[in-house]
């Protein structure tokens, strides 16, 4: 789905949790949470260490593969693609910018699903602005004092390990905090407007006491590189994953349109819904095509990929919004029942115009960077 990817037998793994995943996610949703067994179950297949390196567990996929996996899994059921998601973040800022005993330490049992990540940075102060963080990160000798506030932690009921982005002597920094340790308090988030089995939790660490080695980059680099690393990661998973559920809709709109009628006409005969159906489609195949190209561009390397990776999360996360709306409303009262997935993927869609960097913020480094590009031509022709 996600364009050429290695044979590591993700794509067919994916395929067939995502059709478990499909049949469940309702009850999940409902229920507010992601059963043990199926957190395990995933684990079992290997998919939560899709892009981590087979030397520490993990399948050793590229980026076409982790797309793939997200798109199937975003297609079924948004709350487990989160958690694919936030173990892929962690992993991916461990993998950069951490030292080889913590890649060592952590990477295993992120791969195997038995140890599952929580990514700790948005505070009430701090939600686009994360260089306004407050969570104090104190030296002292060979340990570390963490006290704050993280508030929409995904998994973070259920997290073994935190990856926090704190401050320490001023300068932005991250750390990896045990969720076992003494003073880590959890408050479960409950009926929110989407993403409700994705386990979300405000999380507060009360002095708690981590070895120094827990440091993830030097102080300093806590922003600007490790939790760079990991949101780029996270946009690319979640675009992925909004191309998944923008389909899915699609394909239940157009299974609808066919077999519903209305007067002794089908629904597909009207005009109207042609045409509502033709923008979807071609709202879900330009998603797609944008994200196929940051997936090119992040496994060549080069240096437009995370803007590349930026559009792909902001049109997907469009696409995945106006679809499912657009699904709703050709299900009718169908679309708005308790157990409707385009109900449910219409909520999730919301939460995706602005986790990992809202629409506004997006639209303005989008922006940014068209006009940037053509100040310096101007500039060069004036000369």
């Amino acid at each position: 789905m996600a364009g050429a990817s290695s044979d590591t037998g993700i794509g067919p793994s994916a395929a067939r949790f995502a059709r478990f995943a499909a049949a469940c996610a309702g009850d999940w949703d409902r229920q507010g949470r992601l059963p043990e067994d199926v957190r395990r179950a995933l684990a079992r297949t290997g998919l939560l260490g899709a892009d981590i390196p087979v030397r520490y567990g993990g399948l050793g996929g590229g980026q076409a593969d982790l797309g793939e996996l997200c798109a199937r899994i975003g297609g079924a059921c948004s709350a487990l693609r989160g958690l694919v998601t936030v173990q892929a973040m962690v992993a991916a800022a461990l993998s950069r910018w951490g030292t080889e005993a913590q890649r060592a330490r952590w990477l295993p049992g992120l791969a195997a699903g038995s140890t599952i990540a929580g990514f700790a940075a948005t505070e009430p102060g701090a939600g686009t602005d994360l260089a306004a963080v407050r969570t104090q990160v104190r030296e002292d000798g060979d340990w570390l004092h963490v006290t704050g506030t993280k508030r929409w932690v995904t998994f973070g009921r259920i997290a073994d390990v935190f990856l926090v982005l704190g401050v320490s002597a001023g300068r932005p920094t991250t750390v990896l905090v045990d969720g076992g340790l003494p003073g880590v308090r959890r408050e479960p988030v409950e009926g929110q407007l989407g993403m409700r089995a994705a386990e979300i939790a405000h999380v507060r660490f009360d002095d708690v006491l981590v070895p120094r080695e827990n440091l993830v980059a030097p102080p300093g680099l806590g922003l600007s590189h490790v939790v760079a690393t990991a949101l780029d990661h996270g946009r690319f998973t979640v675009a992925w994953g909004c191309v998944g559920m923008a389909e899915s809709c699609l394909d239940k709109a157009a299974a609808h349109a066919v077999g519903r009628t209305q007067g002794g006409t089908a629904l597909a005969e009207h005009q109207v819904v042609r045409a509502q159906l033709a923008r979807a489609a071609v709202e879900s195949a330009g998603a797609r095509e944008l994200c196929a190209h940051a997936t090119r561009l992040r496994t060549e390397r080069t240096p437009d990929a995370v803007n590349a990776t930026i559009t792909a999360k902001y049109a997907a996360a469009r696409a995945a919004a106006s679809v499912s709306r657009s699904a709703v409303q050709l299900l009718g009262s169908a679309g708005c029942e308790p157990d409707s997935a385009v109900g449910r993927f219409s909520r999730d869609a919301q939460v995706m115009e602005i986790i990992e960097g809202s629409a506004h913020v997006l639209e303005l480094h989008i922006a940014d960077r068209l006009l940037r590009r053509h100040t310096r031509d101007f500039e060069e022709t004036a000369l």
